[in-house]
């Protein structure tokens, strides 16, 4: 009797130990998701301070693109204002067109094109969206580890009952997804 009741403590402790792991882990997955999308955040706010300054060189050089340069900080403040992963990507997303027309107004303007500042911007503002790059895809591969600790069992049993739910992934949209067109 006393042996049973032992194996039976053991069987117990053991269980309530996994569960106590399993339950951190889900937490720690979480806390990555979080952490990476701080990061991504981090990246963001780089480009949306670089916008300001970029805008205001074009300007000296082509202000009569006033539609263009407006396009620009619309979509820059469509995007501080975003939240989440999808609405930020679909903002992000109409950012990125237009800053694409921004700089290929650099090829009607030679001088704008050879300014210093125009250049340092624009390396910078490059260099800028190869980390929110890499910033996107160290998110997605924390959510993607989450969301598969929380859809596999037993953890699946634990989450639903604790209320981890699953994460969206920060994906491209439209145009970042089509054929690039190059014409000649």
């Amino acid at each position: 009797m006393v042996i049973a009741l032992i194996v039976i403590l053991v069987v117990v402790l053991l269980l309530v130990f996994y569960v106590i792991r399993l339950y951190n882990n889900l937490v720690k997955f979480r806390n990555r998701i979080e952490n990476a999308w701080a990061q991504i955040d981090v990246q963001l706010k780089r480009r949306w301070d670089l916008i300001p300054n970029l805008v205001e060189t074009v300007k000296g050089y082509a202000s009569h693109e006033q539609e263009t340069l407006e396009a620009v900080i619309s979509a820059r403040n469509a995007a501080t204002t975003a939240t989440g992963p999808v609405e930020s990507a679909q903002s992000e997303n109409m950012l990125t067109g237009a800053l694409n027309k921004l700089f290929a107004l650099s090829e009607a303007y030679p001088d704008l094109k050879a300014n210093t500042n125009f250049l340092e911007l624009q390396e910078e503002l490059t260099s800028t969206e190869g980390r929110i790059a890499f910033a996107r895809q160290h998110y997605n591969d924390s959510v993607l580890k989450y969301n598969t600790a929380i859809q596999t069992f037993p953890a699946v049993v634990l989450a639903g009952a604790l209320r981890f739910n699953e994460r969206e992934y920060f994906e491209a949209e439209g145009e970042e997804r089509g054929n690039v067109s190059v014409e000649f």
